[in-house]
């Protein structure tokens, strides 16, 4: 399984969120999960929000255009990129079709 699936043209990611980190940055894979380090904390939503706008900025939509599916309050997360207008450099991440 990958960290990864198209349902259209919209891309689901499955994340492990490390809050707290000394920077923002994709950092690999942790087990079959997409690792990505915040510098945000995670307290009142502040390391979710910073999720959205992270990932929508190196996917290059607007902020509206991701949405969290599930994980809220956890660090396992589910996400949805909304017609990614570029795709990061990531391990097997490939447009469908």
């Amino acid at each position: 399984m990958a960290f990864f699936r198209w349902d259209g043209e919209d891309l689901i990611l499955d994340c492990h969120l490390q809050p707290r980190a000394s920077g923002d940055a994709f950092a690999g894979l942790h087990g079959e999960r997409l690792k990505i380090r915040l510098t945000a904390p995670p307290v009142d939503g502040k390391a979710n929000a910073h999720l959205l706008a992270f990932l929508a900025d190196a996917f290059g939509v607007a902020k509206s255009q991701v949405s969290l599916e599930s994980g809220e309050l956890n660090r396992q997360k589910r996400v949805r990129v909304r017609q990614p207008k570029r795709l990061p450099d990531l391990p097997g991440l490939a447009r469908q079709g």
